[in-house]
C-alpha cells in the first residue's frame, strides 16, 4: 500500500543505516511535554534543542516540539525537525520546503527525528539548503509525541505540515518568509495533498507556492485492495491507528486467534533493519492466510474512513508536482495517473513525471533533483508546467 515488498525493504533499510546510526536515543523515546505546556496558538514553539546528529555542510540542524491542533480542535503537541542555511539570509527572507515523511510507523518511537541523523532520510537536503532554503521535516501527531499517530488521516497531515512551517519564523535568525512549499513522499505525499487542500483555510497567512508528491497515497480504497495479499504490516498499522482514533474494537475485523500478531505487526516501526527484521517475524502469521473477518474495503466504518481521506475532494489551488516509478507494485501507477487526470480536470497545472523502473521506496530519491527544481521554479515565480 504505502511501501515496499520485504526485499525491496530491507535494501532500502541498508541506504537508511548507511545515512543514520539506526538507534533511537533511548532517552528521547517519548518527547515529555506536560499537560500545562500544551495549550497555545498552532505553530508556536514548546522547545528546541540541536539536532544530535548535525546537519548537511555548515547549516543548522534542530529537533522542536510545536503545537497543532488535533482532530478534536484542541491543541496536541509535534515533533519534527528543521534545517537553516547558514550564512546572511535574503532581504525578503529565506523560503521554506516543508518535506513529509514516507510511512515509519503509529506508534511514538517511529518518529524520525527521534534517530541520530534525520537529514540521511531526506532525499537531497544538501541541495535544498545550499540553494537558500530552509527545510522542515514534521513527525506527524503521535510520532515522537505520545499518543498513536492517526495513520492516513489527511486533516491531521496537513495541519502538522503548515504549523511545522509556522513554527520555523519562531526561529528569529532562520529570516523565514511565509512562501512556502510542501514535498512528501508515499504518505507524506497523502499529506502534501492535504496541505495544499488546508492551505488558505488553515493557515491563510503562509503562500503555499506549490506541492510536491512521489508515489503519493491517494485512492486509499483501490490500495488497501492492491496491497491485501503482500502488505498486512501496513495494513495493521492503519486499522490499529483508526480502531484507537475512533475507538473501535479491532476484534471487529480481526480474528481472534490473530490478535497477538495483529498487535505486535502494528506497533512496529519501518526505521531500521533491526526493527525491519522484528517486523518481519511478527507479520508471518497474518501472511499465512485470511486475517480479517471480512474486507475493510467494503466494511463499515472503515471504508468510511478510507473514502474521508481521498484527497482531491477539496481544491488544490497551486500548482502540484506528482511523480510515480513504473515499477511500483505498491502505490500502482494507474492509481496515481487517473488521480493526476482527476486533478486537472479540476482546472489545477499538474506536471506528471514518470520514473522509468523505479519501485515505490526509490521513488522520493529519483524524484527530487526533478522535485527541487520545480519547486525553485515555483519560488521564482516561473510559469507551472501542465502535462494536462
Amino acid at each position: 500500500m504505502l511501501t515496499i515488498g520485504w526485499l525491496s525493504r530491507l535494501a532500502a533499510a541498508s541506504l537508511f543505516a548507511a545515512c543514520l546510526g539506526l538507534a533511537p536515543d533511548p532517552a528521547e523515546a517519548l518527547y515529555d511535554i506536560k499537560p500545562g505546556e500544551i495549550e497555545g496558538k498552532p505553530g508556536t514553539i514548546i522547545r528546541v534543542w540541536p539536532l544530535k546528529g548535525g546537519a548537511p555542510g555548515n547549516s543548522e540542524g534542530f529537533r522542536f516540539v510545536y503545537r497543532s491542533t488535533g482532530l478534536n480542535g484542541k491543541s496536541i503537541p509535534v515533533s519534527g525537525a528543521m534545517f537553516i542555511p547558514s550564512g546572511p539570509a535574503p532581504a525578503e527572507g529565506r523560503n521554506v520546503i516543508a518535506w513529509a515523511h514516507p510511512t515509519s510507523g503509529v506508534m511514538p518511537d517511529c518518529a524520525p527525528s527521534l534517530y541520530p541523523d534525520i537529514a540521511g532520510t531526506i532525499w537531497n537536503l544538501g541541495t535544498m539548503l545550499k540553494q537558500g532554503h530552509i527545510v522542515v521535516a514534521t513527525d506527524y501527531p503521535g510520532l515522537g509525541t505520545d499518543g498513536i499517530h492517526p495513520f492516513m488521516i489527511g486533516v491531521s497531515e496537513g495541519r502538522a505540515v503548515l504549523d511545522s512551517v509556522r513554527a520555523v519564523s519562531q526561529i528569529s535568525h532562520a529570516r523565514a518568509s511565509n512562501r512556502f512549499a510542501v514535498w512528501g513522499h508515499s504518505q507524506g505525499g497523502h499529506a502534501a495533498l492535504f496541505t495544499g487542500q488546508l492551505a488558505k483555510s488553515y493557515a491563510p497567512e503562509l503562500e503555499l507556492v506549490g506541492v510536491a508528491a512521489a508515489a503519493p497515497a491517494t485512492n486509499l480504497v483501490e490500495l488497501f485492495k492492491d496491497d491485501a495479499d503482500t502488505e498486512q504490516d501496513l495494513i495493521s498499522m492503519a486499522l490499529l491507528a483508526w480502531a484507537r482514533l475512533y475507538n473501535i474494537p479491532p476484534s471487529r475485523l480481526v480474528k481472534p486467534q490473530m490478535m497477538a500478531a495483529f498487535n505486535k505487526t502494528a506497533r512496529g516501526c519501518l526505521t531500521s533493519i533491526a526493527q525491519f527484521e522484528t517486523l518481519e517475524d511478527n507479520v508471518k502469521p497474518l501472511q499465512k492466510g485470511q486475517w480479517l473477518k471480512a474486507d475493510p474495503t467494503e466494511t463499515q466504518p472503515w471504508k468510511g474512513i478510507m473514502l474521508k481521506n481521498l484527497p482531491g475532494q477539496t481544491p488544490i489551488r497551486v500548482p502540484v508536482f506528482i511523480a510515480q516509478g513504473t515499477a511500483d507494485m505498491i502505490v500502482q501507477p494507474h492509481v496515481t495517473k487517473q488521480f493526476a487526470k482527476s486533478l486537472c480536470g479540476k482546472g489545477v497545472r499538474v506536471y506528471f513525471v514518470a520514473l522509468p523502473g523505479t519501485s515505490h521506496v526509490f521513488a522520493g530519491r529519483d524524484a527530487a533533483p526533478t522535485a527541487i527544481r520545480w519547486m525553485d521554479d515555483r519560488f521564482r515565480g516561473a510559469a507551472a508546467p501542465s502535462s494536462c
